[in-house]
């Protein structure tokens, strides 16, 4: 298995997004972040199985969360990597990255967001 993430960069993601690229922006962060604070044209889901529907394993994902150091995206980057999406990338820097280059926000408190974590199954995992 390979460890490395393979990341997106700030300004990279930018120009996909004015291009109109065909591409899945996942903000993987429990709903509440989402609705408070994300890029535009991000995506959220609440559960795993709720992404499964949602996402085709030959479409472009970029994950995201609030900042370089939050597991969400990590974790989330991981999950579909090993569900078999094959084209998947962070953007690290996430949520402070995008407003400290000036660049907007949507949602109810657009001016900053904090931590949360990725969509969660909605029964536990089995331990073992």
């Amino acid at each position: 298995m390979n460890d490395e993430i393979k990341t997106i960069d700030r300004e990279e993601l930018k120009a996909k997004l004015e291009r109109g690229d065909d591409f899945k922006l996942i903000m993987a962060m429990h709903e509440w972040g989402f609705r408070a604070a994300h890029i535009p044209g991000s995506v959220h889901y609440s559960t795993v199985e709720e992404a499964s529907r949602e996402l085709s394993h030959d479409d472009e994902i970029v994950v995201y969360c609030t900042d370089p150091s939050c597991v969400a995206s990590q974790f989330a980057y991981r999950w579909l990597v090993d569900a078999g999406y094959a084209n998947v990338r962070r953007y690290a820097g996430g949520l402070s990255d995008w407003t400290a280059a000036g660049y907007e926000l949507e949602g109810d408190a657009s001016s900053g967001a904090t931590g949360g974590a990725f969509f969660l199954p909605s029964q536990p995992a089995a331990e073992g």
